[in-house]
């Protein structure tokens, strides 16, 4: 008679606000260091979404006028991403190993690589697990009525691969910063790796270089900048069908106002081990490591961003 699966765990435990495994996935992405963050107590959360207000002049003794203004709503909805790895009794025991805490770092690592992708490059129809969001890409290629929103609003700008010029970014940066949802504090720009030899030999008309090396060390948090603005490099930030760690697409960079890009927090990165005594299952000398993240995302309005893609 085959044995029963134990049904005694322990409670999940979240990672450290200034552990190693979430400092290593704020530094790896994007979406998880940059975009606003909205606590969910639930699997769906509603936010409200404006189109903006008009300012009158109002005469002494008159009445005010109504803002016509329309407000609707975008639902984030978590959606689970998570893995579980077997764990040798005999690693664990040797002391100087620290084999749990490396798995939880590889874990953060690959999360914040394929979590950044699912928001930023995948290019289908969002679906529960593959596509977990509609990514920002995705939504730059898609008219969107209730937004007034069309696809060829020229959001998505095209360069050929190994030709991006100093025009070529000066553009996707103008395009965003001519539109109503242009705030230079909240700027920030996400690009691959890939960009980052050819920003390099870019400079403007007075010989300047465009993009500026930072320190994002925690000992020196100055950014790396592009034309002034922050810029961040992530793996996932490449064009895919479906989530991945290792995106093969088109790269990209984008250039958007982090108010506009949410992200819902339901609970994570977090761990569990089982069984819940010693660790170890009685038939086999082995522990099972779950790790999961519930997060919801979306882009509220494509008029926020603006992405260069390279060919």
């Amino acid at each position: 008679m085959a044995l029963s699966t134990p049904a005694n765990y322990e409670d999940w435990i979240p990672e450290e606000r200034d552990g190693q495994v979430l400092r290593a996935l704020t530094e790896t992405s994007w979406v998880e260091a940059h975009a606003k963050k909205y606590a969910m107590r639930s699997d769906t959360l509603s936010i409200p979404r404006s189109d903006g207000m008009d300012v009158s002049g109002v005469y002494k003794a008159t009445d005010y006028t109504y803002d016509e203004g329309d407000v609707d709503n975008v639902i984030l909805v978590a959606k689970k991403f998570g893995k579980v790895v077997g764990l040798n009794e005999e690693d664990l025991e040797d002391s100087h190993l620290n084999l749990l805490e490396e798995k939880r770092l590889d874990w953060a690592r690959a999360y914040a690589v394929a979590f950044d992708n699912a928001c930023l490059g995948v290019t289908g129809a969002a679906d529960h697990v593959d596509r977990p969001f509609v990514s920002i890409y995705k939504s730059l290629r898609t008219s969107d009525s209730t937004t007034s929103y069309t696809a060829d609003d020229n959001h998505v700008l095209s360069a050929s691969a190994g030709l991006v010029s100093y025009d070529d970014l000066s553009e996707v940066l103008g395009i965003y910063e001519q539109g109503e949802y242009f705030d230079e504090a909240r700027t920030a720009i996400v690009a691959h790796p890939s960009f980052k030899q050819q920003l390099r030999g870019i400079k403007d008309n007075e010989g300047r270089p465009i993009f500026v090396q930072g320190q994002t060390s925690p000992e020196n948090g100055t950014p790396s900048t592009l034309f002034g603005y922050p810029i961040m490099f992530s793996h996932g930030a490449k064009t895919s069908a479906t989530m991945t760690r290792r995106p093969e697409g088109k790269a990209l960079l984008f250039v958007t106002n982090v108010d506009f890009v949410a992200l819902g927090v339901r609970s994570g990165p977090e761990s569990q081990i089982s069984p819940a005594n010693a660790g170890i299952g009685f038939i086999s000398d082995q522990a099972i490591l779950k790790m999961r993240s519930r997060r919801g995302f979306a882009l509220t309005h494509q008029g926020a961003a603006s992405v260069l893609e390279v060919q």
